[in-house]
């Protein structure tokens, strides 16, 4: 049951739950360096449960400018968008103006981000209560998340430029 904070577009940020990051890199159609990809999802943990959490979610992203089922948006296109990637000493740092959330990166990712300057993000409004952070997750959980496609439609997609404090 979604709760009337969500009903009518807002939201607490306890409704959100844990707001987890896992990253991947993997080869590129056009034969260039790897691309560095990022899935951002909660664990469905929120005060009012996977529901509510996944409306708080959809109007958090909503809020920030990125669509929920839309094509991807490429952020170095849109200056004002306020959703950020910091890249620095071994951790990606995503920040919006709800939740901020770290990524520690392995060495392939960092080269991968850094080579191509970009990140490509996924933000899934649907909670993914498997994903624990300190709990491997194998490539096999990974993708069939990630690649479901209810999943993929119900999430945004962004293109982050890799920024560093260098």
């Amino acid at each position: 049951m979604t709760s009337p904070q969500t009903a009518n577009g807002t939201f607490t940020q306890a409704q959100l739950g844990t707001i987890t990051l896992i990253g991947w890199s993997g080869e590129h159609p056009d034969g260039g360096p790897d691309v560095a990809f990022l899935l951002v999802y909660s664990l469905g943990d929120g005060t009012d449960g996977p529901a509510a959490g996944e409306a708080a979610m959809r109007v958090a992203l909503e809020r920030c400018g990125l669509p929920v089922g839309g094509g991807p948006v490429y952020a170095a296109d849109r200056p004002g968008l306020q959703v950020k990637l910091l890249v620095q000493a071994g951790q990606a740092v995503l920040t919006l103006p709800h939740f901020t959330a770290q990524y520690p990166a392995p060495p392939e990712w960092l080269a991968a981000a850094n080579q191509r300057g970009e990140v490509h993000v996924m933000f899934a409004t649907r909670p993914w209560p498997q994903g624990v952070p300190g709990r491997p997750v194998g490539e096999e959980l990974l993708r069939s998340f990630a690649g479901d496609p209810e999943v993929i439609v119900s999430s945004a997609h962004c293109v982050l430029p890799v920024r560093s404090l260098g």
